[in-house]
């Protein structure tokens, strides 16, 4: 009997030994002929946007292990390895249109619960060999970002555009970029995230392979002509305090395109020609910017196809004069009927992704700039409250924020999506 114990001890010790640990892999950097690269190898990919990660991994309110594990098991899966996250929002909760529970609830002091999400988000993502773009600011009120830093700096509260109007907002925000004071909570907040240790593993942030890049900001915008200089300085600034902070990894901007600098393309390539800037970012909404009608998504869809191939083209003429990769890194298509039902087919949205993904794996057979996309945005196993269409707190978070309808944008778990996904994935793989 004691023999048989002791067998069963040294099994289980051995089993132990031999548990799988987390692949170790090199930092993923830019070459000399402008291809991503990651141990050694060309690195082009099908990823997702994630921007709920951080609560998602929190033990608090909003947090849900459980599904965080399902989701990233499933995203792996299906051959996904590149997640677009939020690192936090900023400002108090219950604010209208404002996901919640915040990161940063007053300048410099954090909800501990949500930074611990984080931690172990990240954790998770290292131990299934994936990675993350990690945004650090917002234009946009979902988040926080402009408008918090503003008020906290003394500019008045905030203006909410659900409750005071789009141009109220953009007049408000438009301080940003000029703003010393703002500039320098934003600084800070720098500062206190990409120093920091992961709690889980013990890893500095600074040394972790799993983030691909450090991200100034989703959709960072000057919002004004007379604010391109100010703007154009402040994201060079940016860049270079990240790259003070941590030189291992890269860092990207954020930016729509041309879109996101008042249609101005010397700016984009002002502000991407910067040798902190690793690569380019572009975003591309056909439904947003007019490409699409909601009656009409069958039938333009050619229309978006064709324009869509021309911003990127336009985009690339920038990436290759500065041998830089560039990233689709926001892409969206409403499903069929213009529902926000799980239910509803995807029959157009799935041609448009097809169309996307085709351009990414041309571009990798020939060596080329176009790096990958991350699609927005991924909904994965959450439910749908049948009582309301915007977020509210108790609601799973799903892939469109709480200011858009939920369902509008978001991937599924059940979506016929998924297949081309999957399939696309492991072509690129091959």
């Amino acid at each position: 009997m004691k023999k048989q114990f002791l067998l069963l001890t040294v099994l289980l010790f051995l089993l132990g030994a031999c548990a799988p640990e987390p692949a170790e892999h090199s930092f993923i950097r830019v070459n000399a002929d402008g291809q991503f690269v990651r141990d050694g190898k060309p690195y082009y990919f099908v990823g997702a946007n994630f921007w709920y990660g951080a609560i998602l991994g929190s033990e608090g309110e909003g947090g849900n292990r459980e599904r965080l594990h399902k989701e990233l098991d499933f995203l792996k899966s299906i051959g996904i390895d590149n997640l677009r996250v939020l690192v936090g929002a900023d400002g108090e909760n219950g604010i209208k249109t404002r996901v919640e529970p915040s990161l940063q609830v007053a300048p410099g002091v954090y909800n501990d619960t949500i930074l611990a999400g984080l931690d172990y988000f990240m954790n998770e993502l290292r131990e299934r060999d994936m990675t993350a773009v990690l945004y650090l600011n917002n234009s946009w009120e979902w988040s926080g970002g402009y408008s918090v830093y503003l008020q906290w700096s003394g500019h008045g509260d905030a203006v909410v555009p659900a409750v005071d109007g789009w141009p109220a907002y953009m007049e408000y925000v438009k301080q940003f970029p000029q703003s010393d004071s703002a500039k320098a909570l934003f600084a800070n907040h720098v500062n206190n995230i990409v120093s920091r240790t992961n709690r889980y593993n013990q890893i500095k942030y600074v040394d972790d392979p799993t983030i691909m890049s450090w991200q100034i900001g989703n959709e960072p915008r000057a919002f004004s002509d007379e604010n391109k200089e100010p703007f154009a300085r402040w994201m060079a600034d940016v860049a270079a305090q990240i790259k003070s902070l941590d030189p291992n990894h890269m860092v990207s901007s954020g930016s729509e395109g041309a879109w996101g600098c008042e249609m101005d393309m010397n700016l984009f390539e002002k502000i991407h020609a910067d040798p902190n800037i690793d690569y380019l970012n572009i975003h591309i909404w056909p439904y947003n910017w007019g490409w699409v009608k909601a009656d009409s998504l069958t039938e333009l869809l050619p229309r978006a196809k064709e324009n869509t191939r021309k911003y990127i083209d336009d985009h690339m003429v920038i990436a290759r004069k500065y041998s830089k990769p560039i990233v689709l890194e926001e892409f969206g298509f409403p499903r069929d009927g213009f529902s926000f039902s799980k239910e509803a087919p995807t029959t157009a949205r799935d041609e448009y992704y097809r169309y996307v993904f085709d351009l990414i794996r041309q571009d990798r057979e020939s060596g080329g700039l176009f790096a990958g996309c991350n699609f927005w945005a991924w909904g994965g196993f959450a439910g749908q409250n049948p009582d309301h269409v915007f977020w509210e707190k108790g609601d799973d978070y799903t892939g469109d924020p709480a200011q858009e309808q939920q369902g509008l944008n978001s991937v599924f778990a059940t979506d016929s999506t998924i297949e081309i996904i999957k399939a696309e994935n492991r072509k690129l793989q091959n």
